[in-house]
Formats: structure tokens, sequence, C-alpha cells
């Protein structure tokens, strides 16, 4: 993995996640364009992904390989992880940036809320139906990418699906309001000291 803030908090990490099942391989730039090369070998899950990245406007690369034959729970859940450790290490401890953020999305018929707090703390609330399958894709296996990502993020997301009737325009606004509420959190505020809270640490 491969986590960089950019400007003038460059900070550059590398690694990977290996498993018998899975082999991921994550690099993040926060402060970017929204530019991606995104190959997880499930292709509705990357074009997810790529809306994540556009409409957050973070660059991201993600070269994943996993038992999909099998099905695409491992291959999900730990691109979820990676991406969530990846982003804990470009943001130096939560310090100096708004930590809020939060989006109203939709997508034709679908609406999504997500809201997201880097508050140290993971936490994963989940409402609003969202079950099926999306040509083979299981869209269950979205939740298992959102509690991998939050337990390595180490930040609390709320994702409410008021409505919608179409199971892939539910998804998508899942990740692009996805992309908007966490590019409002990790958004640098000079006038923000060390970390927003009173405690002083996160």
């Amino acid at each position: 993995m491969e986590a960089c803030r950019g400007g003038g908090h460059e900070k550059n990490r590398e690694g990977r996640k290996k498993t018998n099942e899975t082999k991921v391989i994550v690099s993040l730039a926060v402060d970017g364009d929204g530019t991606h090369i995104i190959s997880t070998g499930i292709p509705f899950f990357d074009h997810m992904l790529h809306l994540f990245s556009k409409h957050g406007l973070f660059d991201l690369q993600i070269e994943a390989q996993g038992d999909i034959d099998v099905d695409y729970h491992h291959t999900v859940e730990d691109v979820g992880i990676a991406m969530g450790r990846v982003l804990r290490e470009a943001l130096a401890g939560f310090e100096g940036i708004e930590r809020y953020g939060h989006a109203i999305t939709p997508m034709d018929e679908a609406l999504c809320v997500f809201v997201v707090d880097m508050s140290g703390r993971p936490n994963l609330v989940w409402r609003g139906e969202a079950e099926g399958k999306i040509g083979v894709f299981d869209a269950e296996v979205v939740r298992e990418f959102f509690k991998g990502f939050v337990n390595e993020a180490g930040c609390t997301i709320h994702v409410n699906i008021l409505y919608g009737e179409n199971l892939h325009h539910k998804i998508e606004a899942v990740f692009k309001a996805f992309g908007k509420a966490l590019r409002q959190a990790v958004t640098e505020n000079e006038r923000i000291k060390g970390v927003l809270s009173t405690k002083g640490v996160l």
C-alpha cells in the first residue's frame, strides 16, 4: 500500500495485504483529482470504486487478486481493509482536518445519506435495503467492504439508503456519497490546530 497526503503534507507508505485468499495492492493520494486505475477482477466493484475516486477527488490505484471463483466476499472485504489502512497512514493522526463529512446523493430514483466522522473509533451503521444480485455481484458484500474500511481507517460511518427501486442505483448512490463525504472530512483547515477534539487526541 502507498499513502500520499499530497501538497505540503506528503507522506508515503508502502505495503501489501496478502493472505491465502487474496493479494491486494493499494495506492492512494488524498489530495488528487480523481484519477483511478482499478482492477479487482470484479467489474461492478471496479465501477463503484471508480465512482468513489472521481466524486471524492482521490487518486486511487488498486490491484487485487482473490478467490472470486469461490465468491466475492474475501476480495471486496480485503480491498476495504487495505483502503482504510492506507487512508489512516496518510492522515497523520487526523490532525488539521475537518474530521466530519456528509453527503446526500441521488442516483435517479435512489437517495443515500452518508456521514463520516474521522474519530479514531471504528463503527458502521447501515440502514436501508440493499440486498440481491446485480448481474453476478452480490450486493450484501458492500457492507463487508465498509466494515473492513472503518475498522482499519478508525472512523465512524453512517449509511442510510432512504429509498430507491433499482439496486444498482442504490449502491451507486452509496459510493458517490462515500467519496463526497470522505473528501469533506479529510479536507485540511489551517484554523484547526492538532485534532478537532476537546480531548486533544483521537
